[in-house]
């Protein structure tokens, strides 16, 4: 396989323990290269631990992830910066300011002209005129739609989100929609963990469900409609009590 025809991120046999505990059982997935891929599954499922240590930011237990063909373990720093995070922890300073919190993210990933960067995202995320506050005084919606700003600083081309929508203002909320969609027409490769059926097959053409930390379900969008798909997801998870986070 050569590297333009591997997939953009493929987990191969991930396992993940604490202790006698497994949140994932050797799960494996590839993800194409500008495709949505939407993850659901009940609470404690794996999702999120998944989305962990495909985004580097969790070690598996055993397995490996890779990315356009290169070991996210050999190489972490490279796969970082195509790649952008938003999940349930900001990785914002409470001390700094917006602009300082982007100022210190775009210098970890060498951009040009950063200050007219910053301004764009600011803009884009509605908080170009709190770009000199302290985020220690920034509300939760406030604090996400920074997360969503950091992650979109450096412009990547694979995008990790695991329940982006929660605690957002309307604004907020209806910024990341419209934000994901362009970025969908943009052909970018993005995986999605929701608990949200019908908002995550409308961005999605893959659909994935985990139950107890492997995956029983994986298909793609086309020719499904939601009801098809919300039927689906019940017969998948009904019963099941999930063993992992």
């Amino acid at each position: 396989m050569t590297p333009d025809s591997s997939p953009a991120v493929a987990a191969v046999n991930l396992t993940k323990a604490f202790g006698t505990h497994y949140a994932l059982r050797g799960v494996s997935l590839q993800v194409a290269r500008n495709e949505v891929t939407a993850i659901f599954g009940p609470n404690g499922a794996g999702k999120t631990t998944f989305l962990r240590i495909v985004s580097g930011l969790s070690r598996p237990s055993s397995g490996e992830v890779l990315f356009n063909g290169n070991s996210l373990h050999e190489n972490p720093e490279a796969a970082r910066t195509h790649i952008g995070v938003i999940g349930h922890q900001s990785f914002l300073y409470n001390e700094l300011t917006a602009a300082e919190n982007l100022t210190f993210y775009g210098k970890l990933y060498g951009l040009i002209d950063l200050p007219s960067r910053i301004k764009k995202v600011l803009e884009e995320v509605g908080l170009a005129s709190r770009a000199g506050d302290r985020v220690a005084g920034f509300s939760r919606g406030m604090l996400q739609r920074l997360a969503i700003a950091r992650a979109m600083l450096h412009d990547p081309n694979i995008l990790f989100l695991d329940e982006p929508f929660t605690g957002l203002d309307q604004h907020a909320a209806t910024m990341l929609s419209s934000w994901l969609r362009r970025l969908r027409s943009e052909q970018r490769t993005i995986l999605l963990v929701t608990h949200d059926l019908e908002q995550g097959m409308s961005l999605a053409d893959r659909i994935v469900i985990f139950v107890r930390g492997q995956i029983v379900f994986d298909q793609p969008t086309s020719g499904m409609n939601a009801e098809q798909f919300r039927r689906a997801y019940f017969e998948h998870v009904a019963g099941q009590q999930g063993d992992a986070t």
